[in-house]
């Protein structure tokens, strides 16, 4: 790896520290997250726009391909925008479900319970949807290849959603397919694919998941030290 001075900085934020306080950490990290679940029950209860805007700044903070950052978050809160993506989401979603799914894929979703009909898209106070850029750069207003797009957008919504889960509020990930209506709902650019939607708000008072949903494969399924 070639440095100089001229190309890079000393590295910052990362203390030497003590492994019982890096474990409790981690651990205490894992019990806050381990109670995120995907809420299908919201509240129409105010989210307030700085949230919204940390939330992001941290999803901004993702590792990407060429450090290109080929993401953009358009966040509505508008009814009538929320209206406008509900209806054309259930749209997909309703042929989703009369057979293009397939009887696999619907059978796996059956213990989840869904189906075509997306009230919480209005209810929850915001919709952020997600766009991945083909083409940008480091830089605003560059217009440069990205490379490694769909990882670097994944890692920045994963992020995304542990600062939502945070702040305390709930999510949803929402991917009907195809998505190409967002482009201009959103006013966003050919350039930039629609990746999904991510509904945000607070948990309605009478919310509940499903126990299928609850089912997580233990460390031993998932993890080999070599």
């Amino acid at each position: 790896m070639k440095t100089s001075p001229d190309t890079h900085i000393p590295l910052e934020g990362y203390a030497p520290g003590d492994q019982d306080e890096m474990l409790i950490r981690a651990q205490a990290f894992h019990n806050s997250m381990r109670t995120r679940r995907s809420v299908r029950h919201f509240s129409s209860r105010t989210v307030y726009s700085d949230v919204i805007e940390n939330c992001v700044a941290t999803a901004g903070l993702a590792p990407s391909g060429a450090n290109h950052q080929p993401w953009f978050f358009a966040c509505v809160k508008a009814a009538e925008k929320k209206r406008q993506i509900r209806e054309a989401a259930e749209a997909e979603e309703r042929a989703f479900y009369e057979g293009k799914a397939g009887e696999e894929w619907l059978d796996a979703l059956a213990p989840i319970g869904t189906d075509a009909d997306k009230p919480y898209m209005e209810t929850a106070p915001w919709l952020i949807c997600i766009f991945a850029q083909r083409r940008g750069g480091a830089e605003a207003g560059e217009d440069r290849k990205n490379y490694y797009i769909h990882e670097s957008v994944g890692i920045a919504t994963g992020l995304l959603i542990a600062a939502c889960h945070q702040a305390g509020l709930a999510t949803l990930v929402h991917t009907p397919n195809p998505m190409n209506f967002l482009n201009e709902i959103c006013g966003r650019p050919k350039t930039e694919k629609p990746y999904l939607i991510l509904v945000v708000g607070y948990p309605a008072g009478d919310a509940v998941v499903p126990k299928h949903a609850l089912k997580r494969k233990a460390i031993a399924d998932i993890l080999k030290i070599m």
